[in-house]
């Protein structure tokens, strides 16, 4: 009798203890003033998912945006020789209509815009990782790469013999990987680079107790840089299915190759992480060095990060639908936008813009792929033109407006990417390079199926309610 008696006193103390901790956590939320959607969503998680609930938000919701990576004086040196050779440029030929974009990059995220530039796009895994090889074994001085995945197979293996083989020759070899992107790759894979002279580091490693703290920003970015002058960006991991695609189909994906000042953005971003993660800051010569005038691509790298202020490149791309006149074409894995993105694609799409967006048909993701299609019919509603890709999974990030604007880079159209990830995109503003991506875009339309908002709105009952059920996470997702 006393047992039973001293288990209810247990479980009482228990309960109301967990749910003071529940009260207090949600006043917490409330207090941290996030997008009331966001704080709505966590309040729902903490109390209809008991325990569970709490664990997540310790593991994914804590904000620590104000945690400083990196001192506001590193910066200013690290991106002292961009600046001067930024200012010694004549005028930059952007578009108008552009200028405010650009300027609005160059105020609030320091990204600096660099003419003489040359681009090289590439649409699938196996004729970027060829020409990634052939730069990487012209190296002279020095590589730096940065991905979300170095997986240990037979891409990044053959990757990884290439970048040994770089600093047996005397090339300085740093690679920085994202410690979640890369938790199935076993410790030897790098380890078999530090060996041979390569340094290597995780982006903020993730061990508990701090796991907790960390484990929610992730760097998502993708960027080589080759002796200050050749500079890979885009969606493109150092993954075999990004070159032999899915069991579904191909692995549709979007990268570039730049040459010219430009690449002075990669290296500053690069070299930003790499502070952030030793504590040792690279600002000489070397690493930004004179270049020639390789185009007429006018283009800027921009980054994100949870750290800062603003949401940079989603600040950015509201300005660039807002400002679209003619059409704005979005390819996209995941559709899962904040409700300023949202309206500003449904304003356009209402005033008359061909708003059109790519979606995988089937994605490798259900629940976040759920979360995105409970957003197309009220897109459709506004006009704007949803395509499903069917020829595999499309991986793409890639936008282009008017001829005139177009970005490709590592940031996908949702909140993860706007709000908790480390990106990075290279913004462009010319024709040429426009075009081309536009026709990349209307080629890939080619193997889409068109939705229809009528056929669209007769899909199961079952699809609708998980469809939304599942949204209530997208902020979290």
């Amino acid at each position: 009798m006393e047992i039973v008696i001293w288990s209810h006193v247990f479980m009482a103390a228990f309960y109301i203890l967990y749910f003071a901790v529940i009260i207090t956590t949600v006043f917490v939320v409330i207090l941290d003033n996030r997008n009331p959607v966001k704080t709505m969503a966590w309040i729902l998680v903490l109390f209809f998912l008991p325990v569970a609930g709490l664990v997540f938000y310790l593991f994914f919701g804590r904000s620590t945006r104000r945690e400083h990576l990196i001192s506001r004086k590193g910066y200013a040196r690290l991106t002292k020789r961009p600046m001067a050779e930024c200012q010694t440029q004549v005028s930059l030929h952007a578009p108008i209509e552009k200028q405010t974009l650009m300027n609005f990059f160059s105020h609030v995220n320091g990204a600096l815009p660099f003419g003489g530039n040359r681009t090289t796009v590439y649409i699938d895994g196996a004729s970027m990782l060829a020409d990634l090889i052939k730069e990487l074994y012209r190296a002279k001085h020095h590589i730096h790469v940065e991905f979300y995945i170095f997986e240990d197979d037979a891409v990044g293996r053959l990757v990884r013999d290439v970048l040994i083989d770089k600093a047996r020759e005397g090339v300085k070899v740093r690679v920085l990987h994202d410690d979640v992107g890369c938790w199935k790759v076993s410790h030897a894979f790098y380890e078999q680079m530090l060996c041979e002279g390569i340094e290597v580091m995780s982006f903020l490693k993730v061990r508990f107790p701090q796991f907790t703290g960390k484990v929610n920003y992730r760097n998502h970015r993708k960027i080589v840089v080759i002796d200050g002058k050749v500079g890979f960006v885009g969606g493109m991991n150092l993954a075999e299915r990004y070159v032999k695609g899915v069991p579904w189909g191909v692995w549709r994906d979007t990268h570039a190759k730049l040459e010219g000042k430009v690449v002075y953005g990669l290296q500053t971003a690069f070299l930003t992480d790499w502070y952030a993660m030793d504590r040792t800051l690279f600002t000489s010569a070397e690493y930004f060095p004179k270049t020639d005038v390789r185009g007429n691509v006018v283009a800027q790298i921009v980054t994100s990060d949870p750290v800062g202020e603003w949401r940079d490149i989603m600040q950015g791309l509201m300005m660039a639908i807002c400002s679209a006149r003619r059409y704005f074409y979005v390819q996209t894995p995941y559709f899962l936008p904040d409700e300023e993105v949202k309206t500003a694609l449904q304003t356009a799409a209402l005033a008359g813009v061909d708003v059109r967006i790519m979606l995988p048909k089937k994605a490798d993701t259900w629940l976040i792929h759920k979360a995105s299609l409970s957003y197309l019919a009220e897109m459709m509603k506004a006009g704007v033109k949803i395509y499903l890709y069917r020829k595999g999974f499309i991986h793409s990030k890639l936008m282009v407006s008017d001829d005139e604007f177009s970005t490709i880079g590592s940031t996908n159209m949702d909140f993860r990417s706007f709000e908790h990830n480390f990106e990075a995109n290279a913004f462009f503003y010319d024709k040429d390079t426009a075009s081309a991506l536009k026709e990349i875009f209307l080629a890939d339309q080619r193997d889409c199926m068109l939705l229809s908002l009528k056929v669209w709105d007769k899909r199961s009952w079952k699809s609708k309610v998980t469809e939304s059920v599942v949204r209530l996470l997208s902020p979290l997702l």
